[in-house]
Order: structure tokens, then sequence, then C-alpha cells
């Protein structure tokens, strides 16, 4: 999506101009606002996905392997994925489906809730979600396109939006412990 000849003007900034022009004032910084995230995602998810194709893995099946990786035993339960991963049931049940299918992960019926799934990482989905991390870090995360400091300051900003939107919550603070 990156494009290799650079646009002689900034069409979001056209945008905005444009907004402006039509006396939508009160709405033009949110429209920029938002026309720039989406942009900006359409960037780094085309430099994720360009990583991740050589693995044959979608940055969905990315993260369904990756969540499994980090939990203790490999295995968390379908209800979980979807939990940690903040998509419908549907798209994680179908991203599961094919990465059964490709022997990356194994479904077992839960030990305690017969109606529940339980999504286990293969070793092959374990090396394989490895290797996919070692180049996401070399080839993306280690370099995002913005200053340490920049890509501070927006992780944080945008936290605040996704907190304000009800997408998670401060944890709540630990109770102190009993003195002896």
């Amino acid at each position: 999506m990156a494009r290799s000849h650079p646009l002689p003007v900034d069409p979001l900034a056209e945008a905005k101009r444009q907004w402006l022009a039509h006396g939508w004032t009160d709405a033009a910084g949110g429209m920029s606002l938002v026309v720039s995230v989406m942009r900006a995602q359409q960037l780094l998810l085309a430099r994720v996905e360009s990583t991740l194709k050589p693995f044959e893995l979608s940055f969905a099946r990315y993260e369904v392997l990756r969540l499994l990786a980090f939990s203790r035993e490999g295995r968390l339960p379908l209800s979980s994925v979807v939990a940690r991963l903040q998509v419908h049931a549907t798209s994680v049940s179908s991203t599961a489906d094919r990465l059964v299918r490709d022997g990356l992960v194994s479904r077992h019926k839960h030990p305690h809730d017969g109606r529940a799934a339980l999504l286990e990482l293969t070793p092959e989905g374990r090396a394989l979600v490895e290797d996919a991390t070692d180049a996401l870090n070399r080839e993306v995360f280690g370099d995002p396109g913005l200053s340490e400091d920049d890509a501070t300051d927006l992780v944080a900003i945008v936290a605040r939006m996704r907190k304000n939107a009800g997408d998670f919550a401060d944890p709540r603070p630990q109770p102190e412990p009993l003195s002896p």
C-alpha cells in the first residue's frame, strides 16, 4: 500500500481543506483524524501482511498462534481467544478451522465444559509462529516508521481513545496484604 512515487499533495490535508470549504468545520478535525488513522492502519497492515506472506499466515492466523504460544501450556479455550483478541467468535472459529486444517493447531473438547472448544498449539504451529515473530520483529516492529518518542506518544493517545470507547478498564488496585 506504500507508494513508490509519493503524491505531490497530501490527499488527507486536501480532504480537510474541502471539509472546511464546505462549512463542515466542526467535523473537519474528526474526519482528518479518522481517515489518517485508517490510512496508517492500511500502511502498517500491508507491511505486516507482506512479512507474513512467506509463512502463509494472515495477521489473524498469526495472532491466534502467538496468543496460544504466550499461554502457559500452549492452549486456551476458544472463548478466551475471542475475548483476548477482541474479535467476533465466528472470525476466530473460522481462523481456528484453517489452523487446524494446516496442522498448526489442534481442537479438543474442553475438559470441564463439554460445549466449549479448547485450541492447542502443535509443535509445527509453535515453530512457525516463532519464525514469523522473528521476521515481524526484524522487518516491522523494530522500525514501525516513527521515532521511539512518537511511537510512545501515539500508543498512549490511542490507548486513551480505546479506553474511552470501553475497550478496556484500568486494572483494579490489588488489596494490601494482611499484616501478621
